[in-house]
């Protein structure tokens, strides 16, 4: 594999990137694999030099500047051209497209932060990864109001017109992703394993929507597993792909607190939903607030931070349903359980009667049922 073309031929002639730069973005990102700052500063201060004739390659110059020693450089740049030789010929029978830092393609919000990924490998369309996005992340053991909270959000963000960027766990991210396709917007799923894998596998159908109608993307080569050091690494391209990160049900010790953090250090904006304070599950979101962070109650507070155009306030005529239905429904505040004694006591009506309206809201998707009996409305 050749890997001698200098950056500034992607760059400065504002062309499309060529399979020589890919070979060798990829060949850079495996000298000091796996989201090294030291390795893209370097990287970024040895591309913004000038090469003379003649001089040595980028990969090489990369390698003296990263002080591996000079006796172990040329294996060191064999075992690099090899291993991302391998990961081009692996993402291009798996149609995966690889976007080197430096092409066109590359998003501008990512490529400033202080340890850009130099390739992303991607399925779906790479160019929603340039367009303006908000991340929404949270629990993977998430309660079910905390699931419609971030479905609803997610909605409304996608309806707005920003892309929804989320990390396709359990939980928070996917019903992220769920609202925006069920806006029929555009997300965008960030993986701590290869592109090409699903994680966790039971959300393979919803990857596939996914990839149909926006795109997955990870700095990790084709085939790499799901592995714990991973995630961490992953969180700073969620927030670096996006205008903002709202944190919904997360505990103390969430990885969502990791994305905020990455957040606040690339400049971005972070906003929290809040919740009860009993059950500990929104403890790390209520952090956040003390901590500055914006609090959130619907997807305005979000477009009114990021400066981002409200939509119009005219919304499509809901379904009809029962004059009776909606008078139960108007009883239950939005993702507050309620048992069947309460709202007896609220409504007047007899057991039996509220449980065969209980259950007609639950077939239509309109409440769920929690562990314990105890209802939930759903927005």
């Amino acid at each position: 594999m050749r890997a001698a073309l200098a950056v500034s031929r992607v760059a400065s002639r504002g062309q499309p990137v060529d399979r020589a730069w890919l070979e060798t973005a990829a060949t850079l990102s495996f000298l000091r694999f796996g989201g090294d700052t030291r390795a893209c500063r370097l990287f970024l201060e040895v591309v913004r030099q000038p090469a003379l004739p003649g001089s040595a390659s980028l990969v090489e110059r990369l390698a003296a500047a990263l002080d591996i020693p000079p006796a172990e450089r040329a294996s060191s740049i064999q075992r690099a051209e090899q291993v991302a030789a391998r990961a081009l010929a692996d993402a291009d029978e798996r149609g995966l497209s690889g976007v080197p830092i430096g092409a066109i393609g590359y998003p501008n919000l990512l490529r400033h932060l202080p340890d850009p990924p130099l390739v992303l490998w991607t399925k779906g369309d790479p160019d929603w990864l340039a367009r303006p996005a908000v991340a929404v992340v949270g629990s993977r053991a998430a309660a079910p109001a905390g699931l419609a909270i971030a479905r609803t959000l997610a909605r409304d963000l996608a309806r707005a017109g920003l892309v929804v960027v989320s990390g396709l766990a359990r939980g928070i991210d996917a019903a992220a992703h769920e609202g925006a396709l069920e806006a029929e917007g555009a997300t965008v799923a960030v993986l701590g394993c290869g592109a090409d894998r699903v994680y966790p596998a039971e959300h393979r159908s919803l990857s596939a929507r996914i990839i149909e109608h926006g795109a997955i993307v990870s700095e990790l080569p084709p085939g790499m597993p799901p592995l714990a050091h991973h995630f961490p690494l992953r969180n700073r391209i969620i927030s670096g792909l996006s205008l903002g990160v709202v944190v919904v049900e997360a505990g103390l010790k969430s990885g969502s607190l990791h994305t905020a953090r990455a957040a606040l250090e690339q400049g971005r904006s972070v906003l929290a939903v809040p919740g009860a304070i009993l059950s500990g599950r929104h403890r790390g979101s209520h952090s956040l607030i003390k901590d500055g962070a914006r609090l959130v109650e619907s997807a305005d507070d979000v477009l009114e931070e990021l400066r981002w155009p409200l939509p119009s306030t005219c919304s499509p005529a809901q379904p009809t349903k029962s004059l009776q239905i909606r008078g139960l429904e108007g009883t239950m505040a939005v993702g507050e359980p309620y048992s069947v004694d309460d709202l007896a006591a609220r409504t007047g009506r007899s057991t039996p009667d509220l449980l065969a309206e209980l259950g007609a809201l639950e077939v239509e998707g309109r409440i769920t049922r929690m562990a314990g009996g105890s209802y939930i409305r759903l927005d």
